[in-house]
């Protein structure tokens, strides 16, 4: 077997279309011979170490997070993969532990948001981007507490967004609340909730 027909081989167990150099050099390749998949035209390189078959379907919110393992879909971006937004992101948003830098991360079209260690998992959950990969993103109700917490959210985006969260069958005040105490915006939520139920 040559190390094209092993890369081949990685190629088809990948259900998603991408190679790392980390599972090149795991098969006991070289990863020069990625290289050569790149010059002609069989992969390109998405990012440090992640490569992507030229004909796959491109899945950048996958392709994001597989690049910056640490990221978590948040915010405006968190609200419209959830259904309670319909405005499609410009840039996604996506939040990180506090310490956690990478230089290639502010090259990114993406707006970058830190959180300290504590609430960095509060409310992670994982769901299936639009072309169906698995993406972590927080659920909804510290999507809630985030974009009442930060600046920068348009207010008919957090309007809208909490009528239909006040509305729906699925919402869970307890947690909700629970999670605007940790968050520090416990009274900002107990204001739109005091309107809105």
């Amino acid at each position: 077997m040559t190390d094209k027909d092993t890369i081949k081989d990685l190629l088809e167990a990948s259900t998603d279309g991408t190679i790392t150099a980390e599972q090149v050099t795991a098969a006991g390749l070289h990863r020069s011979v990625l290289q050569e998949l790149v010059d002609n035209g069989e992969l390109y390189r998405y990012g440090r170490g992640l490569y992507v078959r030229s004909n796959a379907w491109e899945d950048d919110l996958y392709l994001l997070q597989r690049k910056y393992g640490r990221g978590i879909y948040s915010h405006d971006t968190a609200l419209y993969l959830l259904g309670y937004s319909d405005r499609t992101p410009i840039q996604y948003t996506m939040t990180f532990p506090k310490g956690y830098n990478t230089p290639s991360l502010k090259q990114e079209s993406i707006l970058i948001k830190r959180v300290v260690p504590e609430n960095y998992s509060l409310g992670m959950i994982e769901i299936n981007s639009p072309c169906g990969n698995p993406i972590r993103i927080y659920d909804l109700e510290r999507t809630l507490c985030d974009i009442l917490r930060g600046s920068g959210s348009d207010i008919q985006i957090i309007t809208g967004a909490m009528k239909r969260y006040a509305a729906s069958k699925d919402k869970d005040i307890h947690k909700l609340l629970q999670y605007a105490d940790q968050l520090r915006v416990k009274s900002k939520v107990q204001r739109y909730m005091e309107v809105l139920l």
